[in-house]
């Protein structure tokens, strides 16, 4: 056994399996575990997602929101036993990978149409 199958023996025992399917253009609300003192709460957190990079244990999302007119971008590793749960609130209708010239817009400019082909 080379160096990089062990790896990815140890990789396959973290990574999830009851993960939604996910693209750019969907919004999405995403349950973040949050440590109080020595309790944990779910802290959801919703907005578009405008990117995704790699595949597999690396996998990562940035979900964007306006917050108090102000816009708040967050990247979320996928597999991270941090994220509670993932769940896709509406399919968006776009025609490129990345999203972010939506960071230079705002108010009702910032809307995607919505796609209905593709389940929720």
């Amino acid at each position: 056994m080379n160096a990089q199958e062990i790896i990815r023996s140890i990789e396959a025992e973290h990574i999830k399996s009851d993960l939604p399917a996910i693209y750019v253009g969907d919004t999405v609300r995403v349950g973040v575990k949050i440590k109080e003192g020595d309790k944990f709460r779910v802290q959801p957190y919703e907005g578009v997602v405008i990117g995704k990079r790699n595949g597999g244990i690396n996998e990562t999302i940035t979900v964007r929101r306006v917050f108090q007119g102000v816009g708040v971008e967050r990247v979320f590793l996928l597999h991270s036993p941090r994220i509670d749960s993932i769940k896709v609130l509406r399919r968006g209708k776009v025609r490129r990978a990345k999203l972010y010239y939506l960071r230079g817009l705002s108010g009702k400019a910032t809307r995607i149409k919505q796609r209905f082909d593709r389940a929720l």
